[in-house]
């Protein structure tokens, strides 16, 4: 902790900003591999999340919110460090910043930013995706996230060789309370009903909804006849190559074929919503003790899911994409005595670490790449010239805006899909020769495209 803090103080200038007694704290809540099946973002008619539902009624909902990495590891590292994929190197899971510890040294992560000003930093769950020490980032860590509890979880079911060891689904019988989500949620309300001598940085993180889908089986049992997502047969007949290439790189993971031809998509379908389910659950745990405790008038809250997730869609399952399944993520941020309203400007996850020091009142970081949402939480409907750019691998990128999708792969193949018309993007409006009102679309979204493009970590 005393290199980072030593670090972040060369980093930054630290001018007139108020007391640390008077600024707010902050619980940042991260969900792994949630999509937009949830109520306020009617992904999927059968969802129910009451509680994140509750959050965002008294928060800004970000309805068009996109993460800048298609898989736990660059996201994570983009959002606390503040930088894209295409400037960090970090595109893929098998190579963690750990290991790069230049990196570390020239750059600060938002917690390490925090405890530099004077904040109380805590953490459990899943933060990081893997090979940080977090005692250089918090003062104090919790419960460790668990992809399951040996002993406890058993699979399912038998699924092909060479397929990822996490890719099972269905319910389970064992006493919730030994869920990691549930060890995981009881230690953080014991934090939020404690008094602290400081304001407090306080991220955790849910496992689930990620694999193996687990969910207990009561809440398993109360959902009936699951309804699948809509797909096109067609699909891919209008996609690149390098889309194709893209989409079917992962031999880990299950094609959508073999789901459909075992049987085990509506399976598949019904675990995924029971773990949204459950995790809605926790969720609401820790807003009641929040909100039942001292810290109630003065904590921001900011929920998010690192990326979203393919059930079938695109014929696709997992991440690995970049298409609006994958990108588009719930983003919820709630101030103390702020607005509250919905907007559905293009907004990234790479500003929740601006917006945060800016809400708080810290000193600005040179080396971020987001820009603040400051605005568009004081004003819903606030002029916002800026997009979302997602990344997945060197020079494969897309841009979304209020009403496009453009993706250009670095073989040159592209996409582009009009969500007012066209919300499954099911039409490829870029496949052959663009109408010259789509081609001036494609030009100007182009031009967001970003200029890095760093080589790959590791390699």
């Amino acid at each position: 902790m005393k290199t980072i803090l030593s670090l972040i103080a060369l980093l930054i200038l630290v001018g007139e900003c108020a007391t640390a007694a008077d600024r707010p704290n902050v619980l940042l809540i991260a969900v792994d591999d949630l999509n937009d099946w949830v109520g306020c973002l009617g992904g999927h008619l059968q969802t129910r999340t009451p509680n994140i539902d509750q959050l965002a009624a008294r928060s800004v909902l970000f309805s068009n919110a996109h993460c800048q990495g298609t898989m736990c590891n660059p996201s994570r590292i983009s959002l606390l460090w503040g930088q894209r994929p295409s400037s960090t190197g970090f595109y893929d899971n098998h190579y963690h910043v750990s290991k790069e510890p230049e990196f570390l040294k020239a750059h600060v992560s938002l917690p390490a930013h925090f405890a530099a000003s004077g904040y109380k930093t805590l953490t459990a769950g899943k933060v990081f995706h893997g090979g940080a020490t977090l005692r250089k980032h918090f003062h104090v860590v919790g419960p460790r996230p668990g992809q399951w509890l040996k002993g406890r979880d058993k699979k399912t079911h038998d699924k092909p060789k060479g397929w990822h060891g996490t890719w099972d689904f269905g319910p389970q019988d064992y006493d919730e309370s030994k869920f990691t989500d549930h060890v995981v949620a009881t230690w953080v309300t014991e934090q939020l009903g404690n008094k602290h001598d400081k304001p407090f940085f306080f991220a955790f993180g849910f496992y689930r909804p990620h694999v193996p889908f687990f969910p207990p089986r009561r809440v398993y049992d109360s959902f009936r006849n699951v309804q699948l997502p809509r797909v096109d047969e067609n699909d891919w007949n209008d996609i690149p190559d390098a889309a194709r290439k893209v989409s079917m790189s992962n031999r880990k993971i299950p094609t959508h074929d073999w789901m459909r031809e075992n049987g085990r998509w509506e399976q598949a379908v019904h675990a995924y919503l029971a773990c949204v389910r459950w995790t809605d659950e926790q969720l609401g745990r820790v807003l009641d003790a929040l909100d039942n405790g001292p810290h109630a008038e003065n904590t921001i809250v900011v929920l998010f899911s690192d990326h979203g997730y393919h059930l079938g869609e695109k014929h696709r399952w997992s991440k690995f994409s970049l298409w609006e399944r994958t990108t588009h993520v719930p983003l919820i941020i709630s101030v103390p005595d702020g607005v509250k309203g919905r907007t559905g400007k293009p907004v990234e996850l790479l500003s929740i670490y601006p917006t945060l020091i800016d809400l708080c009142g810290l000193p600005a970081n040179p080396r971020l790449e987001g820009v603040s949402l400051r605005p568009l939480l004081e004003d819903p409907k606030a002029d916002w010239e800026h997009v979302a750019i997602s990344t997945l691998g060197q020079n494969n990128h897309a841009v979304r805006d209020e009403r496009w999708r453009y993706i250009r792969y670095a073989d040159g193949g592209k996409e582009l899909y009009d969500h007012h018309t066209d919300p499954n993007e099911w039409n490829n409006l870029a496949s052959e020769s663009p109408t010259p009102s789509h081609a001036k679309v494609i030009a100007r979204l182009k031009n967001y495209l970003p200029r890095n493009n760093a080589p790959q970590r590791g390699q």
